[in-house]
């Protein structure tokens, strides 16, 4: 969605960028699952640690774990790393709560659970933490996520039950960013809009964006494309219908934010090195 829904019916969140995981304890043990159901409490070791010394006999509990960078700011590339090397650092951002002591929550307004689980995890229980809402307009509060470089915001309709997968009552609202990327190619097809293959600073392929220019500015980037181009593909490429050009094009690159490969991206300037 390009704007998050406005009104009073809705609780706003920040959208956390990491793996959503359900934490699940019972009589003292915690485990954390992956969205797909694999049992990742090894990997998660120090956030079962830390939910085990919460004062529950049992819960289920939906989130998200995350790594912060120095600044604060959740870090997606850092995270697969610190997993793998089971850091200590890791964050379990709470949002939602399915069980508490025996008791099936899911059917009651998101309100009232939110609020049980707030009371469950306290004021300052790190690295098990409470994701806190906002009571500002939908603009205000998109607006301060933006500007603070965030993934984006989830609004979640007040009185609404819990319900698993995609649903009309969480709205998720992404942020867009821009980066500079090296342009490594190109696919023209007649019938679908043209875009230019991208890769970072590493060579790394990351993605395609679409190319949105008027006529002229096409057809300046077409003349450096022609200019520039060479049989062989990048190593480890092999698209169908691409066609490749040497190092030296650059372009900047608007895309959503929160993806490992570009996604809703639109070509908006290009030059040569």
């Amino acid at each position: 969605m390009s704007s998050p829904p406005e009104g009073d019916d809705w609780i706003r969140e920040i959208k956390w960028d990491g793996y959503r995981t359900q934490l699940i304890v019972q009589d003292g043990k915690a485990r954390l699952h992956t969205s797909s159901g694999l049992d990742w409490t090894d990997k998660y070791r120090s956030l079962a640690t830390a939910a085990e010394k919460l004062n529950v006999k049992s819960a289920i509990i939906d989130g998200e774990v995350i790594l912060c960078d120095d600044e604060g700011k959740p870090d997606f590339k850092r995270l697969k790393s610190a997993i793998h090397s089971k850091s200590d650092c890791l964050l379990f951002m709470a949002f939602d709560l399915l069980h508490l002591n025996g008791k099936d929550v899911r059917r009651l307004p998101i309100e009232e659970r939110r609020k049980l689980l707030q009371d469950l995890i306290g004021p300052e229980n790190d690295p098990i933490r409470f994701s806190e809402s906002f009571e500002e307009d939908a603009k205000t509060v998109f607006a301060a996520i933006d500007r603070l470089g965030l993934e984006g915001m989830v609004s979640k309709r007040k009185g609404s039950r819990y319900r698993s997968g995609d649903s009309r009552d969480w709205v998720k609202t992404k942020c867009y960013a821009e980066a500079t990327l090296n342009i490594i190619g190109v696919q023209r097809e007649k019938g679908k809009p043209a875009m230019v293959l991208c890769a970072d600073r590493s060579g790394a392929y990351v993605g395609a964006a679409v190319v949105t220019f008027p006529k002229l500015i096409r057809e300046r980037l077409w003349e450096r494309v022609q200019a520039r181009k060479t049989a062989r593909p990048p190593k480890g490429m092999a698209k169908e219908n691409a066609e490749w050009i040497k190092p030296g094009l650059i372009g900047r690159v608007r895309f959503l934010k929160g993806e490992e490969k570009l996604r809703h991206a639109t070509l908006k300037d290009f030059e040569e090195q």
